[in-house]
């Protein structure tokens, strides 16, 4: 019998979620699976079944939006817009979230908990491989958790709780690791939810563009990255790993999560804030067709 994909449109989100995960690693699996098995160096293995799940997802969601919810155009309801708007705000998440990481390692150094390391001659190179592994990583997360599961709960759910809720699983699988791995990096669950949260807000703030969202998402990536893979810092060891972060993770430590609370009070208050068309609304003074204005 024939699945009747706009009966499940009516069915509960974690149906809907859990069908359309298990119609993705239907079509991941037989094609990643003879990758893994025959292929040598793991991280081109890593990065060729990563992209290639994420082709399929964008392929699964085309077909999602038309079979399941009749709407043939469901990227550009998640926020995946081609405008002039959504670019600049791109590049403007960019540069905060590169800026964002730059101080915080600064401030660090400042206050002498780092030392600032020689340039090697391989830094223009991991600037720009940075810059490219960081914009398909911000693309990729935020599209899954920002578009597609944000938009499925956002279905059946009131606001707060699906914001909640999207911020708490993007946490938790970013957890799908050996044991040990998972408890040497549980301290990092709660910046995480409140990455998540902050994404949520930079989304909300600019109308549901997701250009934002993924603009700083690639930025504090992109930063880390070139801090991390460039060798840039060394910690001294006069303050705890706990404050600047452990295993040099700076979401690991109070100094991160101090500087990613500011950047989510700053999405939130850009929440609140009221668009030019809200604004415009809220300045006129409209008057019925039989009244006449004040001084006409």
């Amino acid at each position: 019998m024939p699945l009747n994909h706009y009966r499940l449109a009516s069915r509960p989100a974690p149906i809907r979620l859990v069908v359309f995960l298990f119609t993705l690693l239907l079509l991941w699996v037989p094609v990643a699976a003879p990758i893994y098995w025959l292929g040598r160096d793991q991280n081109s293995v890593t990065i060729l079944t990563m992209g290639l799940l994420f082709a399929e997802f964008l392929v699964l969601v085309r077909f999602w939006g038309q079979k399941v919810y009749r709407q043939p155009d469901l990227l550009k309801s998640y926020g995946l817009v081609t405008t002039r708007q959504n670019g600049l705000e791109l590049l403007v998440g960019l540069a905060i979230g590169l800026f964002l990481i730059l101080s915080l390692f600064g401030l660090e150094g400042i206050l002498g908990w780092l030392v600032w390391q020689q340039l090697k001659d391989s830094f223009p190179r991991v600037i720009l491989e940075g810059l490219g592994s960081a914009l398909l990583v911000g693309l990729a997360e935020e599209l899954v958790f920002r578009g597609w599961l944000l938009d499925e709960l956002q279905r059946d759910y009131r606001p707060r709780v699906a914001i909640w809720a999207d911020a708490v699983i993007f946490a938790l699988l970013h957890f799908l690791k050996p044991l040990q791995v998972i408890l040497r990096s549980l301290p990092t669950f709660p910046a995480l939810v409140l990455f998540g949260l902050t994404m949520v807000w930079a989304k909300q703030g600019s109308q549901g563009r997701l250009g934002l969202p993924i603009g700083l998402h690639s930025g504090l990536v992109w930063g880390y990255y070139i801090i991390n893979v460039g060798q840039l810092v060394q910690y001294s060891g006069k303050v705890p790993d706990w404050i600047t972060g452990v295993d040099g993770n700076p979401l690991i430590g109070v100094m991160g999560l101090l500087f990613l609370g500011v950047l989510a009070f700053w999405m939130k208050w850009r929440m609140r804030q009221p668009t030019k068309t809200e604004r415009s609304l809220k300045n006129k003074t409209f008057f019925p067709p039989h009244i006449n204005k004040p001084g006409a």
